[in-house]
């Protein structure tokens, strides 16, 4: 991102002091676009040319590249099974989310969700993602039987605001504690068991 937007405006770091996690892409543009006082009349430009960047970083190593333990399990076991219906909520760009998971083959798991190309507030997104299930699913969902999975507070946050359940998970920038405090049903520190996520998962719904 920041170097997408270097090119267009000639700004280097403009996202330094922008928080990341658990917000929207449109949202995090919006406020580098107004701390900056640029002319936003440009920016249909900006999301293929960080598109570009993505794509060729995807490719470089990183220290924190990979998939966390127990992800592809445990999508693997919901995969299978005819009670649950997995979708996607994320605050990536819809093309910038598939990038990133078609290069650890996990978009594969996932026929629809929500995404943060428009949206500015996270918690909306919710009813955006049950809204696509019905789509393309055919099946009534709502956030009463909906788990929200995610390892942030504002994840947390959206599955309060919006009526559903939430788990959250200590694999990122957050701590057990942290998500506990936000709000979360049930706090994992990795999702490296599986029966026992799959457990409390069933407990849930029943």
């Amino acid at each position: 991102m920041s170097r997408a937007f270097e090119e267009l405006y000639g700004i280097r770091d403009a996202f330094n002091g922008v928080p990341f996690n658990g917000r929207t892409d449109a949202w995090i543009l919006s406020q580098v676009v107004s701390r900056h006082n640029v002319d936003p009349s440009g920016l249909d430009a900006f999301k293929p040319r960080y598109l570009q960047h993505l794509e060729r970083m995807l490719r470089e190593p990183g220290p924190r590249k990979g998939v966390m333990p127990g992800v592809r399990p445990l999508l693997d076991a919901l995969s299978a099974r005819d009670d649950v219906f997995l979708a996607l909520l994320t605050g990536n760009y819809n093309d910038g989310a598939r990038l990133k998971l078609e290069y650890f083959d996990l978009w594969r798991y996932f026929t629809c969700g929500a995404f943060g190309d428009t949206v500015h507030e996270r918690n909306h997104l919710l009813a955006d993602a049950l809204a696509q299930v019905r789509a393309c699913s055919g099946l009534p969902a709502d956030a009463s039987h909906t788990i929200v999975i995610g390892d942030t507070p504002l994840d947390i946050g959206v599955a309060k605001f919006g009526g559903a359940r939430s788990i959250g998970v200590a694999t990122g920038s957050h701590t057990v504690d942290d998500l506990r405090a936000s709000g979360a049903d049930v706090v994992f520190e990795d999702l490296s068991d599986v029966e026992d996520v799959l457990a409390v998962l069933e407990r849930a719904e029943s």
